[in-house]
């Protein structure tokens, strides 16, 4: 078994902790939180071994009751591989921790892509992560991007790709965040930074993205305008496309109409925390004229990277190959609304 740690037990960690715990090849070895709150008792109660992240904070533990299982040197000198969950900029801070005690170790997009010898998209470049050292898997947008740019590339050729992003604002918990009545270009400048991220996983990519941010918290929205290099219907863009298992094509007839319907489906569709792992596209926004396809998709930010990192994890120890891990990930997750 993978013995995974995970750094850093907040949005991302513990959606990433209740994946690898479904593995059939992994086990979570302990999640390493920086002070005790409702997150830190329930790793507990979910039988995490939970470790101090900051050494001088390791009694506020004892003070709030909860009992821990180490320092995270600890944890990262025992682990196979640490997932690197924190806040953005922490990661760059800890890489060195994790090259004294010669553990591979994944960051995610809130890093500087230098962070990291391979940006990672298990549909785009799996085979580049394998036995590497350090691997950065690329955020909520950049994922959902290169999730459809990939099969788009492969059967017809890219010649240019425009997005617009319309973000949330913040997270439903990150309270502090905003804009609270605004809408806000972020940046005002062109291009975002998606699109030079996009281009970690692509290098020959020719893309543009712009960026805004408004008031809300449930997910991402996407326009997107491709230019192919040859003509190609719409339905068989459609087809393409549903053969894609992180890929979920909303029917019409579910009358879906925004992120809110959205994540009212996810819940009622039992899934965990309402998470949506997969790029959720308006199968009728998907139209063709001449070269030029069209469409809108849905990226829940909270979850469409953690089955990335569980397979990232299968890479960087040269476990399986991109389509026994997909399919396994997808499997044990449930990856296919």
């Amino acid at each position: 078994m993978i013995q995974v740690a995970i750094n850093g037990y907040g949005t991302i960690g513990k959606r990433v902790a209740d994946a690898v715990a479904l593995q059939p090849d992994m086990e979570v070895l302990g999640v390493a939180k920086t002070r005790p709150n409702f997150e830190a008792e329930m790793a507990i109660e979910k039988g995490f071994p939970l470790y101090a992240a900051i050494e001088d904070r390791a009694d506020q533990f004892a003070e709030a009751g909860l009992e821990i299982a180490g320092l995270v040197d600890e944890l990262i000198a025992d682990a196979d591989v640490v997932v690197d969950a924190t806040p953005s900029g922490i990661g760059a801070e800890n890489k060195t921790l994790y090259e004294d005690h010669e553990t591979p170790a994944l960051y995610q997009g809130g890093e500087d892509a230098d962070i990291a010898d391979v940006s990672f998209n298990a549909r785009s470049n799996y085979a580049e992560a394998i036995g590497v050292d350090h691997v950065r898997v690329v955020s909520c947008n950049t994922t959902g991007l290169s999730r459809v740019i990939a099969p788009l590339r492969e059967a017809y050729g890219v010649e240019k790709v425009r997005a617009t992003l319309v973000r949330r604002g913040g997270d439903p918990g990150q309270t502090g965040r905003g804009p609270i009545n605004d809408i806000l270009p972020n940046p005002v400048t062109i291009p975002s930074h998606h699109g030079p991220d996009v281009e970690t996983i692509f290098d020959d990519l020719d893309i543009d993205t712009l960026g805004m941010k408004v008031p809300a918290t449930l997910m991402h929205m996407h326009s997107l305008n491709v230019t192919l290099e040859e003509e190609v219907d719409a339905d068989d863009v459609r087809g393409l496309f549903a053969d894609e298992s992180r890929l979920f094509l909303i029917p019409e007839r579910f009358a879906i109409d925004g992120s809110g319907k959205l994540k009212e489906y996810a819940m009622d569709a039992g899934r965990p925390r309402a998470d949506i792992w997969e790029n959720c596209i308006w199968e009728e926004s998907i139209s063709t004229v001449g070269r030029d396809l069209y469409l809108f998709q849905g990226i829940h930010q909270e979850s469409d990277v953690v089955p990335e990192n569980v397979d990232a994890i299968r890479a960087v120890l040269g476990e399986a190959d991109a389509e026994t891990s997909v399919e396994t990930t997808n499997e044990t997750l449930g990856i296919g609304l």
